[in-house]
């Protein structure tokens, strides 16, 4: 049997410069860091099969930064085919954006400008200068941290054994708000004689793998939770989020040499917060969609937009972990590890004529009503970011009929994980983990790129945003070929155990 070997890494993410802040529909610049933002990886490698896991504190990725990593990893060794790294963000929202225009790409910055008469502009509110990173530094400063990560982490392997838990902590909660006429909105009002139920569950569980050297000794913690870290996303400050909060909780226990590498589960319809037991942040925030009417004061968690509500998820998932690993067996050696990567030609999600003129039309009423006005911003892409989305599809759409989405799907002894780089809805990972041989299942999403949200059939017949056609490039037809897919290639690697 080969020997089983792992490495562990960590790259801070923090650049000199202020940072443009991605993740809202308003522009955000960071005032200052409220806690580290990180890369960590971990190198896995037996016989000929090797993986590194490389877990980012950022929003998400876009189609530049997968390459750029995997160009500036290449330059560092050809030990490791760079298709071997595993990236995925956390979708903090208090992290460094890297595109020169915050928001920009679905959100339809450059549609808007399509359609501005003559004479009029669109104009960034927050000025990109010497003291912001700009796109371009942005893109060359994280795309070599990660890098640099991934490689110390290969270098840094040692023989190693592992041993895998579950645990439950409450985290996250379904954010879409069903209604009885059928419709449904992200971030929706409950406290209404309208409200009918929330669209989809939510999910307790973590899944946790940690590893050991061959002394025994604890090295770091895979950790997977369905929810996106994105309680502080209104701030304009630099923060991992809840996740960490998790980490100091950990390191506080067992040492500063601790890793920790965060995977985000099928999240996509999932929030930090409870809509039911609706609290107000305790500090304002600058998003419409948060406001309440009528506001009932509840007893229930502590604000899930701000830092009290983070410290809280930060130690009620420490806490479970550090339960979890007390009640830990022997740590297993010379596991089976499998990696396999595919590409699959997922349908792209399309408009029709109809949507796409009724979507023209809209938008000429909108800037219509705006007079003489000269100078457009942030507020008006946001007021037509539906239309401009459907029509970026519309253009889309006449030259391409599919999405190539990267997959990973890996076993570890018991343990299979599967890629995806959606913000997938939750009931997608759910029919994953159900079908799977493995007697535990790690869901990634967001990870080796950024295809936006792909929500289920329900949620697209309740509409609003997630559930847009502009919310993202893959509708539920192509959810339901990515849970086949997986599972199917999942049990590929545990038919033996049938």
């Amino acid at each position: 049997m080969s020997k089983f070997l792992v490495g562990w890494a960590e790259e801070s993410l923090v650049p000199e410069k202020k940072v443009s802040i991605p993740g809202q529909f308003y522009e955000r610049i960071s005032e200052y860091v409220e806690d580290p933002i990180s890369a960590t990886a971990m190198a896995v490698e037996s016989g000929n099969q090797q993986a590194i896991f490389v877990s980012c504190d950022m929003t998400g990725f876009g189609s530049t930064m997968i390459p750029a990593v995997r160009a500036e990893f290449a330059k560092l060794t050809d030990e490791v085919e760079p298709e071997k790294l595993i990236i995925n963000a956390t979708h903090t929202h208090t992290s460094v954006g890297f595109r020169l225009h915050p928001n920009d790409g679905f959100m339809g910055r450059n549609v808007l400008v399509d359609f501005l008469p003559e004479g009029a502009h669109y104009e960034e509110l927050v000025k990109v200068n010497d003291e912001v990173l700009s796109r371009e530094e942005a893109l060359v400063f994280l795309s070599k941290r990660i890098a640099k990560a991934a490689y110390d982490a290969w270098n840094a392997r040692e023989e190693a054994m592992y041993a895998n838990a579950f645990g439950r902590a409450v985290v996250g909660f379904c954010r879409r708000v069903a209604y009885d006429d059928g419709t449904a909105q992200m971030w929706g009002d409950t406290n209404t004689a309208n409200f009918d139920a929330m669209e989809g569950g939510n999910d307790s569980g973590i899944e946790m793998l940690f590893m050991f050297n061959k002394e025994k000794k604890l090295t770091g913690v895979v950790a997977n939770i369905a929810c996106p870290s994105q309680i502080l996303e209104h701030r304009s400050f630099l923060s991992a989020d809840y996740w960490g909060k998790v980490k100091e909780n950990l390191r506080k226990e067992w040492g500063e040499d601790i890793y920790l590498l965060a995977l985000g589960g099928a999240g996509g319809d999932q929030c930090p917060r409870d809509l039911v037991r609706w609290v107000e942040p305790e500090t304002p925030i600058n998003d419409p969609n948060i406001k309440r009417p009528n506001v009932i004061e509840r007893v229930a968690d502590p604000s899930m937009f701000d830092l009290s509500g983070c410290r809280r998820v930060g130690k009620r998932v420490a806490n479970e972990i550090i339960a979890a690993f007390e009640e830990l067996g022997e740590p297993k050696a010379d596991p089976i590890f499998i990696h396999e990567r595919y590409v699959l030609d997922l349908p792209l999600r399309r408009a029709t004529i109809t949507e796409y003129n009724n979507a023209v039309r809209e938008i000429e009423y909108y800037i219509n009503k705006q007079g003489d006005r000269k100078v457009f911003n942030y507020v008006d892409k946001a007021a037509v970011h539906v239309q401009t989305g459907l029509i970026t599809r519309f253009r889309q759409q006449q030259n391409q009929e599919t999405v190539p989405t990267e997959v990973h799907i890996l076993r570890l002894g018991d343990v299979a994980f599967a890629t995806n780089p959606f913000e997938l809805f939750l009931d997608y990972g759910n029919r994953i983990k159900a079908r799977s041989y493995a007697k535990q299942t790690f869901i990634t999403q967001l990870c080796c790129g950024g295809l936006g949200y792909l929500p289920t059939e329900k949620a697209e017949k309740g509409g609003h945003y997630s559930a847009y056609i502009s919310s993202g490039n893959v509708g539920y037809e192509g959810g339901d070929q990515l849970v086949r897919k997986s599972a199917q290639e999942i049990n590929k690697l545990f038919k033996e155990e049938e």
